[in-house]
Parts: structure tokens; C-alpha cells; sequence
């Protein structure tokens, strides 16, 4: 008795659709996974440098005695000075620019709000007298002369889009509390109006749920906000989904 052996095998066409399909989905897929893998790295650099700043601050007061102690008869200079070398004895720093103007600590370029229009500052690397520096992990770290406000830019001198919420993000410094992300004691009307604007309350945001999707926010009304895939976002639930 002769054998016959079939064997079954795809054709060129059906090869070929199958490709283009699988390449429809992953057109579809590819920019959401990228997009949610962006806001969960934006979200845990956020995390981390508010939780250095905090811990530099609570072990520079462990040493040198409670912050509202450090500065007396001293100029504003000075406190800025006193205030940078303390904070960054107690943090990794792969460059001090101090409070030298121009040293690439930041980029050059103005900072941005992140949805309306217009310049939210000048160039941090050349605000007179703050005191700059970056962190060993590249975190680019801007302290105000007033010593209220610290400016943190988490994707470094180099890269990014220099906007407040994307990768600029403000704290300030509460004598009772240490560090804190700016607007932190905000309600959540007050956060989603801010972040469809400016954008200096991101960090209290990411912070207080942890997540970024304000950036997916399309519009605002009041205490709702409608997200981009059409989800509504509210107190009860800070996300889009």
C-alpha cells in the first residue's frame, strides 16, 4: 500500500494578510502602551525626587538644627547658599553650578505652562543668585532666592519640553512640613484648574494619586474634566479610566 503524507502550509496571500493585520494592531496598541509607559517613568521620577529632597532636608535639620534656625543676620545670598550646600550634603550631585548663572544645570530655553499659552518663566540656568545643581540619576534642581519655591526639571539640562506638568515640576518648602509639591494642600477643583492651565500643581497631583492623567485631560468644567478617550474624571475617581 503507497502512503500519501499531506501537509498543510499557509500561501503567500494568506501570509501576507496576516502581517498587515497584525501590523493594524500594533498601530493601534503601540502609541497607548508608549504613552502609559511615559506617564508611570514621569510619575515614579516625580515620586523620587520628592522623597531625596524630603530626606536631605529632614537630615540637613538632624544636624544642623530646626530650618528656621540656619539663616540669621545673613543676606539673601547667603541663606540661598547656606540652604543649597546643606541640601546637597545630604543628596548624590554629579554637577553644582551653585548660584552661578549659565552653568547648565538647566537648559537655556524659557519654560512653558502646560496648556495655555504663553511662557510660564525665563530660563531656570539664568534666574540671578538661585542656587543650581543635578542630581547623580540626571534630575536637574533649581532653588529659589527666597527660598519658598524649588523648581526640579526630571528629564535633566538636555532633553524634554521644558513645560510645567511634563517634565518641570515646582515644590515648596514648608517650615513644619519639609519639602512639599506646590498646591499639595489644593482641593481637586483647584488642581484640575490649575493643570489645565499652568500646570505648578503637577507634582501635588502625581503625589496625591498617583498618576498623570492630567496630561490626558481634554477639557474642564468646574470639578469634572473629560479625558481624551471620553472618560470622565472627578474626586471620587483622579483617573482617565
Amino acid at each position: 500500500m503507497k502512503l500519501t503524507l499531506k501537509f498543510m502550509a499557509f500561501t503567500l496571500a494568506e501570509t501576507l494578510i496576516v502581517i498587515g493585520v497584525i501590523g493594524i494592531v500594533s498601530a493601534l496598541t503601540l502609541p497607548n502602551l508608549n504613552s502609559s509607559t511615559g506617564d508611570k517613568e514621569k510619575v515614579a521620577k516625580v515620586e523620587k525626587i520628592y522623597q531625596n529632597l524630603n530626606d536631605a532636608f529632614s537630615r540637613a535639620e538632624a544636624v544642623y538644627g530646626p530650618f528656621d534656625t540656619w539663616f540669621v543676620n545673613d543676606t539673601d545670598e547667603q541663606k540661598i547658599t547656606r540652604f543649597g550646600e546643606r541640601l546637597t550634603e545630604f543628596m548624590k550631585v554629579s554637577k553644582n553650578c551653585e548660584t552661578t548663572n549659565g552653568q547648565g544645570c538647566f537648559s537655556s530655553s524659557k519654560v512653558f505652562n502646560l496648556k495655555s499659552s504663553g511662557d510660564f518663566s525665563d530660563s531656570l540656568d539664568s534666574k540671578d543668585k538661585w542656587y543650581r545643581f543635578i542630581t547623580a540619576d540626571g534630575t536637574s534642581v533649581a532653588l529659589a532666592t527666597d527660598l519658598h519655591e524649588i523648581f526640579v526639571d526630571i528629564d535633566g539640562s538636555t532633553k524634554g519640553k521644558n513645560k510645567m506638568g511634563n517634565d518641570i515640576f515646582m515644590f515648596t518648602i514648608n517650615e513644619s512640613s519639609g519639602i512639599v509639591p506646590s498646591g499639595l494642600d489644593q482641593s481637586f477643583t483647584n488642581l484640575l484648574s490649575d493643570l489645565n492651565t499652568a500646570g505648578s500643581y503637577a507634582a501635588a497631583w502625581i503625589v496625591k494619586y498617583d498618576n498623570a492623567d492630567y496630561l490626558k485631560i481634554s477639557s474642564v468644567s468646574v470639578a469634572t474634566a473629560t479625558c481624551t478617550n471620553q472618560n470622565t474624571m472627578n474626586e471620587s475617581n483622579p483617573r482617565c479610566k
